[in-house]
């Protein structure tokens, strides 16, 4: 019996002369530890996901009004302005912006025209024209003209016109009576030219064949130079080019053929079913995001979880938000002034809903008017647009003392925290780890005592039971 109660206590104390300290330090540190890191750990890692979800949330808005304004930008929702006579008038959209001044009327008196001149006919092309020099004379200057014995023919002669880089085009023309010398300018009458030699030049008077001072010359004017002529609603405008880019905003006109006293109608085809398909993609998108947010922000049921941003202050301002586009003003005036007027109502859980019927009938009864509530020529405070209504949303609640960003400085603040609770828990567990180890150093110092103790008295028990034996 003696002998078991020695074997017991070798093995409370590990039947060596020391015990392992540092692995029981270890060890019991471990086991403090681990249940107050878990509760910082799980909230750090909610508080991470609550960050994930609300960057996603707000880039989802970003995303939902950059494709709203790119849809609006690329709809052409004010229309293609179009010709009641296309060979007279035709027209197209500008970029940079929509379509103004339509419809209106426009008459074209006269269109722009180039100058040509027409030299005498020569043999052949490469007949000798004359030694000499002639200035060709345009708006932007003079050039001088050389004819030597290395360009002495009809097409050194154009060649050398042409070399001068006048804005005068020179070409050889030839049939069956011969070959002649053709010059053309620019259109406008701003762009007449001359070609002229001077008296005192006795060179070779056969040059002389290939001038024109304005009004005579060895060259004749089939063709003066002619500024374009339009009447638009009764006022005139003239330009040196038959494309007409300035009398009405962002519409180009095509002159195709003079008619004096003859009236164009200049309208826009109302692109209806652009705006009906608009509107659809409209609330298709809207619907996807706030579908989105209805999850993140969904309360806790007994059989489900809640979602990540449950609660926020921030994603539900934006939400609150984004449920009144329906009834925000578009318009000051007209029957139809807001999303609601149109047809596009609100569900129960936020999303929207389109009754067709009734943007089939706004369509029909005021084109014009839908399309400018929806995307006016110029946004302004009484007319902004849908997208420049979501671009100012988005903005509003990103901005510095926004609502997200409220949010988002909660969240940022809550990782300071947990990161500085976890900062202490480890300085505590260190505190810890040295005070278990200085008392188990102890109780080591106090064991190796007691197990000397052990040896004596096992020595002594087996003295006396090896006595009472013999």
């Amino acid at each position: 019996m003696p002998t078991n109660i020695g074997s017991s206590i070798a093995a409370i104390l590990g039947g060596t002369n020391s015990i392992d300290t540092g692995a029981l330090v270890s060890q019991l540190v471990s086991a403090t530890r681990g249940p107050r890191e878990q509760v910082i750990t799980s909230k750090q890692s909610l508080n991470s996901t609550r960050v994930s979800a609300l960057a996603s949330a707000t880039g989802s808005l970003a995303t939902f009004s950059a494709a709203l304004t790119a849809a609006m930008q690329n709809a052409n929702l004010a229309g293609q302005p179009v010709s009641n006579d296309p060979t007279i008038v035709s027209l197209s959209t500008l970029p940079g912006g929509k379509p103004q001044g339509l419809p209106a009327q426009i008459e074209v008196q006269q269109l722009a025209a180039a100058q040509v001149l027409e030299s005498v006919n020569l043999p052949a092309r490469t007949d000798p024209v004359g030694l000499g020099t002639l200035t060709l004379t345009t708006a932007s200057g003079a050039s001088t003209i050389t004819i030597d014995s290395s360009n002495n023919t009809l097409d050194g002669l154009a060649a050398a016109i042409n070399g001068a880089n006048s804005g005068v085009t020179a070409s050889v023309a030839v049939d069956n009576r011969g070959a002649r010398l053709v010059l053309k300018g620019a259109t406008g009458a701003a762009n007449s030219f001359t070609l002229t030699k001077e008296v005192t030049d006795t060179a070779d008077t056969n040059l002389a064949r290939f001038t024109f001072n304005g009004t005579t010359g060895g060259m004749i004017r089939p063709q003066s130079a002619l500024d374009s002529i339009i009447k638009i609603d009764g006022i005139e405008y003239r330009n040196n080019t038959n494309t007409v880019d300035t009398a009405l905003p962002y519409v180009r006109i095509d002159l195709n053929k003079a008619a004096p006293g003859t009236l164009v109608t200049l309208a826009t085809n109302q692109p209806t079913s652009t705006v009906k398909d608009l509107v659809n993609e409209f609330v298709s998108a809207y619907n996807s995001l706030r579908s989105a947010l209805n999850t993140a922000t969904a309360p806790g049921t007994d059989t489900s979880s809640a979602g990540t941003l449950a609660g926020d202050s921030g994603v539900r301002d934006m939400m609150r938000k984004l449920s009144a586009l329906t009834t925000t003003g578009l318009a000051t005036s007209g029957a139809y002034r807001s999303l609601s007027d149109i047809g596009v109502k609100t569900n129960q859980d936020g999303t929207l809903a389109l009754d067709t019927t009734r943007l089939d009938a706004a369509i029909a009864a005021d084109p014009a008017g839908v399309t400018q509530m929806l995307n006016p020529s110029v946004s302004t405070a009484s007319t902004p647009g849908i997208a420049k209504v979501v671009a100012d949303l988005k903005t509003s609640v990103e901005a510095s003392g926004g609502s997200i960003a409220a949010s988002k400085s909660k969240y940022d603040k809550l990782a300071a925290d947990y990161a500085k609770q976890m900062e202490k828990l480890n300085e505590d567990m260190t505190d810890y780890e040295e005070q278990l180890s200085k008392v188990y150093s102890a109780m080591g110092t106090k064991l190796a005592a007691l197990r000397a103790t052990q040896s004596y008295l096992t020595q002594q028990i087996d003295a006396w039971t090896g006595g009472n034996n013999n």
